[in-house]
């Protein structure tokens, strides 16, 4: 870099530039000066009222709170000899007012009339309702001079049970400050007048490419790296102008690529379904994106700044050290009694290259279907475990019996095989409902749909049940006249009423009513299959077509059910775009519903 000469060194003009100053410098102090003692008779003023106005609000907070024994001085008697203990020059007033704004004393004689009256001051009502201290300088339009009026709240217990408003005579203050402008103010005039004439010459070579540079610094600020300093000068301003459009030209190639990386991560942030959260390194979160918001179901606004600890739910168990050597993912739990809500959260630092934590980054996946299916997998495993144990320790027992010689008794030979064989065709039954359940689950099945009459189909199976049952069950139908043609897999939907009814005649006692009715309700029609038996209680009435449930397990077994049948009717109706859902009381019986879709069909269109 060239060196500067000395005749043209910035130093020389600030050496210049200060023998200058030094000749107004008596002048500038003396400003500085009475700018200072003005703040400081200001200051000694409000810190003298302040003073006495505490010991006033200390002796007026004791007399309002003090019990008051019959005989004994009334509270206006006993705030009116306080007050009359802080008279002085500088104060021409004091009020106490208590919180419903009524004036309970003044320490001026001619104001007695006002005791007992409602303040209507503003200043008074900010200060009751607020508990704040307020304090103004004003101009009293009846003696022109100016007074400084401070309303201090009484507070008992940060409840404001009153207010002390003062009014105190600053207009001593006033005239001491301006008998003093008033010597100095001859002497600034001529040494302003001065400054600004050698100011103009002297600050117009430092300051026109000073100015240049700041106005180049708020154009780069507002993003615009275009425009450039003007070099006036080969000093060290000049070259301070050069260095200054270098810098330029770095930074707007730095935006350039800090923008278009800012733009991919926000990119990337934007649209990934997981949600990630960012720390600074006292674990406050500075970053989220929409994902993680939606999964906290939570705002921008009450996440930032916030400890991740407390945005996660975390800060019983763990602190954000305990974080940031977290190694596994953890799982969080916001489930609720009506929905189960996991996440899983997954934890890394970010670190300086000095090694130092620089912050904690967390990515939350939403894992609640993932451990819905593995609870659902758990309990599935263990039910068919269950549920293929206890026929297999059934048939093992007659078997060892049969194995052991009991085959060549002629009387329990027969019925442990008819046991066996028994236990078999359960098993067997049991089997043939897992598949269908899993060819509906992997949708690896069809519907041969087929156009049919449903009171004719739905009659049918009535019929068959009604002509084969066994007990004293009595069947009850309220069906239509009315033609309603439904398109459905027979096959499937016979299955699906077969289950139902199978179900009601199970759990119905010895001369009960099964009741039987189809309603067409706008685009769908009803079915409705009814017992009278024992009743689901309420809290279980969702679970009877879970899998494996049973009401009754031990009638069940014995009847040789599986605990499959209306779960795999559920994924039939909901194959026929159609609902289903029980209705029970216990004691008083169980109600099955099921709709399918239905559309009206003009009679000709059938013919």
């Amino acid at each position: 870099m060239q060196k500067v000469g000395i005749f043209r060194s910035i130093h020389v003009k600030f050496v210049l530039m200060y023998v200058l100053l030094i000749l107004i410098a008596m002048q500038i102090i003396g400003l500085y000066f009475i700018k200072e003692l003005e703040t400081t008779l200001k200051t000694n003023f409000r810190t003298s009222i302040s003073d006495r106005m505490s010991l006033v609000e200390f002796s007026v907070r004791e007399e309002m709170l003090k019990d008051r024994p019959e005989g004994d001085p009334t509270l206006e008697e006993s705030l009116r000899n306080v007050l009359s203990g802080f008279t002085s020059e500088d104060i021409n007033e004091i009020r106490v007012i208590n919180s419903h704004s009524r004036i309970l004393a003044t320490s001026v004689l001619d104001n007695k009339s006002m005791i007992g009256q409602r303040s209507l001051d503003d200043v008074v009502k900010r200060s009751i309702t607020s508990g704040t201290l307020n304090e103004n300088i004003y101009l009293d339009k009846k003696t022109q001079k100016r007074i400084m009026v401070r309303v201090s709240p009484i507070k008992n217990n940060d409840e404001v049970i009153g207010t002390i408003y003062l009014e105190a005579n600053i207009e001593t203050t006033f005239k001491q400050m301006d008998e003093i402008n008033q010597i100095l103010a001859g002497g600034t005039a001529v040494s302003v007048s001065i400054t600004v004439i050698l100011g103009i010459f002297i600050s117009q070579t430092m300051t026109r490419p000073i100015s240049d540079m700041r106005r180049q610094a708020q154009e780069m600020a507002r993003g615009n790296f275009t425009r450039k300093v003007r070099v006036y000068g080969n000093d060290e301003i000049g070259q301070l102008a050069v260095a200054f459009n270098h810098l330029t030209n770095r930074l707007q190639e730095s935006h350039e690529l800090t923008e278009g990386e800012r733009r991919k991560l926000t990119s990337v942030l934007s649209n990934m379904t997981d949600g990630v959260i960012s720390t600074d390194r006292k674990g406050r979160v500075v970053l989220i994106n929409e994902a993680a918001l939606l999964m906290l179901g939570v705002t921008e606004e009450l996440v930032l700044n916030r400890p991740i600890i407390s945005v996660l739910a975390l800060e019983e168990d763990y602190v954000f050290e305990d974080l940031a050597q977290q190694k596994e993912s953890l799982a969080l739990d916001f489930s609720t009694t009506e929905k189960p809500y996991i996440l899983r959260a997954s934890f890394s630092v970010t670190q300086k290259e000095t090694g130092f934590v620089n912050g904690l980054i967390a990515v939350l996946h939403d894992n609640t279907e993932q451990e819905k299916i593995d609870m659902e997998r758990r309990e599935f495993v263990s039910n068919v475990s269950h549920e293929l144990r206890t026929p297999l320790t059934t048939m093992r027992s007659y078997l060892e019996a049969l194995a052991d010689g009991a085959w060549k008794n002629e009387e329990i030979a027969p019925s442990f095989l008819h046991v066996t064989q028994t236990e078999t065709e359960r098993m067997i039954r049991l089997v043939e409902d897992l598949l269908k359940l899993s060819r509906m689950d992997s949708r690896e099945y069809e519907l041969n749909k087929e156009w049919v009459e449903f009171n004719i189909f739905f009659e049918s199976i009535i019929d068959r049940f009604e002509f084969s049952k066994s007990q004293d069950v009595n069947f009850r139908r309220i069906l239509p006249e009315t033609d309603l043609f439904v398109e459905i897999d027979t096959d499937k939907m016979t299955q699906v009423i077969d289950n139902i009814i199978s179900n009601a005649l199970k759990y119905s006692p010895n001369g009960g009513d099964i009741y039987f009715s189809i309603s067409v309700l706008d685009k769908y029609i009803k079915v409705m299959v009814s017992d009278e038996g024992m009743g689901i209680p309420v809290e279980n009435v969702n679970r009877i077509f879970d899998r494996f449930y049973r009401a009754d397990r031990a009638r069940s077994r014995a009847m040789g059910g599986t605990g499959l049948g209306l779960a795999i009717a559920r994924e039939m109706i909901q194959a026929h775009d159609g609902k289903i859902w029980a209705e029970s009381e216990e004691g008083k019986g169980t109600t099955i519903f099921f709709t399918l879709p239905f559309e009206f069909q003009e009679a000709g269109e059938w013919e």
